[in-house]
C-alpha cells in the first residue's frame, strides 16, 4: 500500500494498492470522494485558522475554503497580515494582502476572483 503516487516497474504512476493511474485514471464519483475529503479538510483548517469565518458572507466564506483548500493549514498559517485584517473585518486590506502574496503570482487571475470576493465586489 502506498498512500502517495509512485512510478511502478514499468514506468506507470500508481497509487495505493496497485492503482495504474497512468491507463484508468479515476472515476466520477473517486473524484467527486477526493473533492469532498478535501473540502472538509479546508473547512477543518479555517475552524482552526480563523474561527469566525463562517459568520462572513457567503462569498467570502468561498473565498477562504478556496484558499485554504489550495494552501492548506501549514502555508495558510504563513498569511499573518490577512488573517489580522479578517479579524477586524477589514476586508479591503484582507483582499490586498492576498494579492501581494506569492500565492497570488501562483494562481494568476484567480487570485483577483478571490481578492474580489474577500473584498466583497461582484
Amino acid at each position: 500500500m502506498r498512500t502517495h503516487p509512485y512510478v511502478d516497474t514499468v514506468g506507470k504512476v500508481t497509487i495505493g494498492v496497485g492503482r495504474n493511474l497512468t491507463d484508468r485514471g479515476l472515476s466520477v464519483d473517486e473524484i467527486n470522494l477526493l473533492f469532498e475529503t478535501d473540502f472538509q479538510i479546508a473547512e477543518g483548517i479555517l475552524d482552526i485558522w480563523l474561527p469566525q469565518w463562517r459568520d462572513y458572507s457567503v462569498k467570502r466564506q468561498a473565498a477562504l475554503t478556496s484558499l485554504a483548500y489550495n494552501l492548506g493549514g501549514p502555508r495558510l498559517s504563513q498569511f499573518v497580515k490577512l488573517k489580522a485584517a479578517l479579524q477586524k473585518q477589514d476586508f479591503t486590506t484582507a483582499a490586498q494582502e492576498a494579492l501581494q502574496s506569492k500565492w497570488a503570482g501562483q494562481v494568476g487571475a484567480r487570485a483577483q476572483e478571490i481578492a474580489d470576493l474577500i473584498k466583497g465586489c461582484d
